[in-house]
């Protein structure tokens, strides 16, 4: 079954993001991860989510995503985005086929 990770972020040092932006995804390919949605700015449509940007990454399973999470030559990319965006991070599984 295929994983997916949401991430909501607004950014709020873009020049020392660009190096995130630039590096992360050889890392979501080496986990068999693809981009589904990159950056995108959305719509509200109902409730209150105001999200400034919104990226999906599409993994083969649950596992892969949890290894590209703990991937441990990744965290210091994770801590350029931690330090430069706001952000959220959701980790869903995929409806069977």
């Amino acid at each position: 079954m295929k994983a997916y990770l949401v991430l909501d972020l607004a950014v709020h040092d873009f020049p020392a993001f660009k190096t995130y932006m630039e590096k992360i995804p050889a890392f979501i390919a080496r986990h068999g991860g693809r981009y589904i949605v990159q950056g995108a700015v959305p719509t509200p449509v109902e409730g209150g989510w105001m999200p400034e940007r919104i990226v999906i990454l599409e993994f083969p399973s649950r596992q892969h995503a949890t290894d590209f999470l703990a991937d441990p030559e990744i965290q210091d990319l994770f801590a350029i985005r931690h330090r430069t965006t706001t952000s959220r991070l959701l980790l869903v599984d995929g409806c069977t086929e």
